[in-house]
């Protein structure tokens, strides 16, 4: 008896998930030639309880934003069922026992794995407005050590902001090391693991709290290095990663760049967290040199720009203020880093790393890298953005030998 499709299997094995409420989540990727929507990059499903009963929430994700909607589990299965194929070619399904894999030709012609978890994860949580685990224990001894937090985890005076800003950014880097595919999704099964050590860099550490985050995040499974100017805080970071256990962490001395290339070797995540004017740009060119999967930044003190700009004359009232002129540099400056990323075939999102209560500087640009790069259309649209406010040069676009000039 011949056997049913690899489709067909895998349909059927989502299915039992759903109606004995085991699935923890779904992923589809590997958008279809000929798909009908070309800016749609992945779809995420996990089981929600509404109040209108199970439902299974679903994540589009397209090239520039993201759209959520709910449907009750037969409703889910049926959407599932038609994207299969037409417009994805991959698709994941986690369980608390399992992995099965799916993957399509454009044919329809397929292959299914099927692979049983080491370790079965506790099932998700399928509250829709649930509480989050804290990431970051703020009774961390390391938080202690850099005098985040005292001992039984309290803030210390003046410290609150800054231990939400370490847990703000530990969330927001497993969300993105899970979209780029660097780890696997939480809960699920520990096959999907990286089968070497990520390569983590982060420029211009300072204190290292952030640096100790993603160390503390990723644990065995990534080596981190933190880059930092000034000695004292370089032998700080490394004695408290010492004193505490951190086998893959290490800082070294030096400026982002003069760093010499054979110091950090590839790299797979690159982290430059309010590293000053250009040095965010420096940050940015050594990740885009290493192929890193995953630049995560957050620019400050965005002043290389500011002299250049040449308020368009229905802008010109306006940015004779010096606040408006300071801010809109700043916009400049953030959004031609974006366009440069996506013209060397990055998938590039900015938006607010902290609220202002927090923090001023709470812009994060996080670029996925894709594989097209250098396209013309994106080169046209970043030059006429740069000669629409007069901006001759940038740092960035320096450091990758793209001309803002026709």
């Amino acid at each position: 008896m011949t056997a049913p499709p690899a489709r067909e299997r895998f349909l059927s094995l989502l299915q039992s998930a759903i109606e004995d409420g085991t699935l923890v989540k779904l992923t589809l990727g590997k958008p279809a030639p000929g798909a009908a929507d070309a800016t749609l990059r992945n779809v995420f499903v996990r089981p929600v309880t509404l109040r209108g009963g199970p439902h299974l929430t679903f994540v589009f994700r397209h090239a520039t934003r993201d759209i959520t909607k709910n449907h009750p589990p037969a409703a889910a299965l049926e959407v599932i069922r038609d994207l299969l194929g037409r417009e994805f070619l991959d698709a994941h399904a986690f369980t608390p026992a399992q992995t099965a894999q799916l993957e399509l030709a454009p044919d329809g012609t397929g292959k299914l794995r099927v692979r049983l978890a080491s370790a079965a994860p506790a099932a998700a949580s399928t509250q829709h407005d649930r509480e989050k685990s804290r990431l970051v224990a703020p009774n961390s001894p390391w938080l202690s050590d850099l005098g985040v937090t005292t001992p039984s985890g309290l803030p210390r005076e003046g410290m609150a902001a800054k231990l939400r800003q370490i847990e703000k950014f530990t969330e927001i880097l497993q969300h993105l090391l899970v979209e780029a595919d660097l780890v696997p999704a939480p809960g699920t099964a520990s096959a999907a693991s990286p089968a070497a050590p990520l390569r983590v860099a982060d420029m211009g550490s300072g204190k290292g709290y952030l640096t100790f985050a993603a160390a503390a995040l990723l644990g065995d499974h990534a080596t981190v290095t933190g880059i930092e100017s000034r000695p004292e805080l370089v032998e700080l970071c490394n004695r408290v990663a010492t004193t505490r256990g951190f086998r893959r962490l290490t800082f070294l001395p030096g400026e982002i760049n003069h760093l010499a290339p054979e110091a950090l070797g590839d790299i797979d995540v690159l982290l430059a967290l309010h590293a000053c004017d250009t040095a965010t740009d420096d940050a940015l060119a050594r990740g885009v040199a290493s192929r890193a999967r995953l630049l995560i930044v957050s620019p400050c003190c965005q002043k290389e720009v500011s002299p250049q700009l040449r308020a368009p004359a229905v802008l010109a009232d306006a940015l004779k203020h010096g606040i408006f002129h300071e801010r809109q540099a700043e916009f400049v400056t953030d959004a031609l880093r974006a366009q440069l990323l996506e013209w060397a075939g990055y998938r590039t999102k900015v938006f607010e790393f902290v609220s202002t209560e927090h923090t001023a500087k709470n812009t994060m640009i996080a670029a996925i890298r894709t594989q097209s790069t250098g396209q013309s259309a994106a080169l046209e649209r970043l030059r006429a953005f740069a000669a629409f406010y007069g901006v001759r040069s940038q740092r960035l676009a320096s450091h990758l030998g793209v001309s803002l000039e026709p």
